[in-house]
Order: structure tokens, then sequence, then C-alpha cells
């Protein structure tokens, strides 16, 4: 029985037989050129479908094994880290860049972030957005690290999932800069990295309280 292939990017599906693959566009911002090649390599190795993702990716589904290189090298996109413990991804809205209810530049935030986390190892795996305001698209209180624009500047909170137990991010910042909400997330990412635990964010805050997680993470 087949498994995931993570050296591949690739995540076996329902069949035991096939793979998903998902090529990384940070924030899922993408030009038709991308769009074209995208379909024209799910078209030629015969993928079962093209999905859009939580993640604001475009997964390539029901690929043969024996394909996936060659998938990968005619795509000549990064892989999006859709499996592992590391930060799996950086979900951002269109800001002030497209949206007129934009508060803040969540495009710029959000490519900043990515660029420097997407990957990254992490004792658990741990996804962040940015929303550039307080209507929440990128549903950043359900994210190990969220961001939300307001009017004053950005607010920063942390622990939040949705998984089995979904949990809500706790705020421990307002009205900070975007240089701010980068020092800041940095301080984060150093402390958990280097605390020893295993537990995904939400779940190391809670075992040793949020005030001293901030005292910790230096917030």
């Amino acid at each position: 029985m087949k498994d995931n292939l993570p050296e591949k990017g690739a995540i076996v599906q329902r069949d035991r037989e096939t793979y998903a693959i998902a090529p990384h566009l940070p924030g899922g911002i993408v030009d038709p050129k991308t769009l074209r090649k995208i379909a024209d390599v799910a078209e030629k190795y015969g993928a079962a479908a093209l999905k859009m993702t939580s993640a604001q990716r475009i997964a390539i589904v029901g690929l043969k094994e024996e394909d996936l290189d060659n998938v990968w090298a005619e795509l000549d996109i990064n892989p999006g880290a859709a499996i592992g413990l590391c930060v799996r991804s950086v979900k951002f809205c269109p800001g002030t860049t497209f949206c007129k209810q934009g508060k803040q530049d969540a495009v710029s935030l959000g490519l900043k972030l990515d660029e420097r986390y997407h990957g990254m190892p992490m004792p658990s795996k741990l996804k962040m957005a940015v929303s550039g305001c307080p209507n929440s698209c990128a549903e950043p209180a359900i994210k190990d690290i969220g961001v939300m624009g307001t009017a004053k500047g950005y607010t920063l909170m942390v622990g939040g999932c949705a998984a089995a137990s979904p949990r809500l991010a706790e705020v421990v910042a307002k009205e900070l800069s975007e240089e701010e909400v980068l020092e800041a997330i940095d301080r984060i990412i150093n402390f958990y990295k280097n605390s020893g635990t295993k537990k995904r964010l939400g779940k190391f805050i809670e075992s040793m309280g949020l005030e001293n997680f901030k005292t910790g993470a230096g917030l």
C-alpha cells in the first residue's frame, strides 16, 4: 500500500494508487501564463481534477507516481509545504492592493511572511494568515499565527487552529506597524522553535499560560 511521498511533495489519494501535488502559489496570486501551464501539465499527465485548496493553492489530483518527477520539472514551480512539521502556508486576502474594504496591505505583509517562513521546520505544523481588515477573510483567528488589519494598524494573535479540537487565537498585540509585526513574529517563531516542545502552538501556549508565553517570546 502506497503512502505519502514528502520528498516529491506528493500526498497519496483515497485509491492508495495516485497522488496529489500542490504547486506553491503565494497568497493564491497567479498570472494567466502560470494558470495555463498548470492546466496543460495536468491535462498531459491525465490528472483526475484540479482542486482549489484552503491554502490558496491549486492541487493537481490523481497523478501516477512514475509521472511526478516529470510533472514537477515541467511545472518549474516549487512545491507547496502541504505535509510535514513545518510552516504549511501563509494565507492572505487582497488587502489594500485590490479590496475596497482593506485597511492594511495584507498582500505585502503576507508575501514577506511567505518568503521568510514557508516550509521552515517547526515542532508541529504551523499555519499563518494575514487579513487586511476585521472581516478576516483569511481567517487569522483560526491560525497558529494570525494578523488582522485595522484602521490603526495590525492586531497580532496566536494559538488558533481549526483541527479536531478547534481553538480561537488569542490577541497578544494591537496597533502594530508592518515592521513591528515582522519583528514580533520572528520572536514568536524563535521562541517556539527553541522551546523543546512537540505540541502545536496553541497547545504549547495552553501548557505554559498566555502571559508566560508572551514573556518568553518577548511580546
